[in-house]
């Protein structure tokens, strides 16, 4: 038998194997099909998913603001000499001060916290009048990452709106060449974080046009998230042993990018995967069958960078909502990542997750 006989012999059986791979031995074995691959291009559908803003965003917070650990704040009983003391909420949330010993305070107002003090202080004062005053905010934050002068976590001190998160932080990066932003910031890919929840901010729309419909104001723990427009990996989501962000450098097809996250889960449903393509506001998708892939059956595909792959783990419903899922695990995963490297972490962390908190 020739060689070139026995090459398009050896394609369906390794083929074969990587799916063995998938069911039976360990998944680090997983067979990406190294070689020479006969690849395509892939077919997309548009999704329709409805972003609309609600108006109540808009509107700065009004509630009394609510003690944390962290927080510095100052104690004095009226009229009583000597009793002036500036201390902080500790990170059990309790605060200890003069003859009350520890009270709580996390959770509470000032108003709430003065009245807990006050029945502690009784034992020792007749009627004392407590003042509490908030010297420094640091229990309260948002996150800002990606392409700002300086990322990081901030004192939500005040109402603060997206714009003024934008400009504490020293603004968008610009080109030393052309002076703009559009290279830089990936303004149609860029998203606010709330609890697990992508808002439906256009920043396109707040940043290039000044739309002040967009400029919401900010949580404690919201995040920020603006993405280099020349990101060069595919995020690879779900039924996944190592979900990652892979590099994307000449070319990068569907089986090799599975691969490298060490191939589909024990329980992963390989007959419908979905890659996203495109924006936050104009997605496209397109469902693969990657069983069908392994086998030999349909060609292999190819990827493009921003690409992001999921792996459902059972059928899925609506493409929409699907798509919409897609987003948001994609969104949290990437904001942990920046996050924890934010935070000095010197490891990726696994993904999804939620976005981490660091102690002020």
């Amino acid at each position: 038998m020739s060689i070139e006989s026995l090459t398009k012999l050896a394609v369906p059986v390794l083929a074969l194997l990587g799916l063995a791979c998938h069911q039976s031995i360990p998944k680090s074995q997983f067979d990406a099909r190294k070689g020479e691959q006969t690849v395509k291009n892939l077919t997309f559908t548009n999704v329709n998913i409805k972003r609309t803003l609600d108006p109540k965003l808009l509107i700065p917070p009004t509630e009394p603001y609510i003690l944390g650990p962290g927080d510095i704040i100052e104690i004095e009983i009226a009229e009583v000499a000597g009793t002036l003391a500036r201390t902080f909420v500790m990170p059990d949330g309790m605060v200890h001060y003069h003859l009350a010993g520890g009270v709580r305070a996390e959770g509470l107002t000032q108003a709430e916290f003065a009245k807990q003090l006050t029945m502690a202080l009784k034992r020792d004062y007749t009627n004392p009048l407590i003042n509490v005053s908030l010297v420094e905010v640091r229990s309260r934050r948002y996150w800002i990452l990606g392409r700002v002068f300086k990322p990081g976590i901030y004192p939500l001190r005040q109402p603060t709106t997206l714009l003024e998160a934008v400009s504490q932080s020293g603004g968008l990066f610009t080109s030393r060449f052309s002076g703009t932003t559009e290279e830089l910031a990936d303004l149609s890919n860029s998203i606010v974080i709330r609890d697990g929840d992508i808002l439906p901010v256009n920043f396109d729309k707040l940043v290039k046009s000044g739309d002040t419909s967009q400029n919401i104001y900010l949580r404690h723990n919201d995040l920020i998230y603006l993405p280099s427009a020349n990101s060069s990996t595919v995020l690879l989501l779900g039924a996944v042993l190592a979900p990652q962000a892979v590099g994307y450098q000449d070319s990068l097809t569907l089986v090799d990018c599975i691969a490298q996250g060490k191939g589909p889960a024990k329980n992963a449903y390989l007959d419908k995967i979905v890659i996203v393509r495109g924006t936050l506001d104009k997605p496209r998708a397109s469902i693969v069958n990657l069983k069908a892939i392994l086998t030999g059956k349909e060609t292999n595909v190819l990827l493009q960078p921003g690409d992001i792959i999921w792996i459902p783990r059972r059928p899925f419903g609506l493409l929409e909502s699907t798509v919409q899922l897609i987003f948001k695990d994609a969104a949290r995963s990437i904001a942990a990542s920046e996050g924890a490297r934010i935070a000095g972490s010197t490891q990726n962390p696994t993904i999804p997750i939620p976005v981490p908190i660091v102690p002020p």
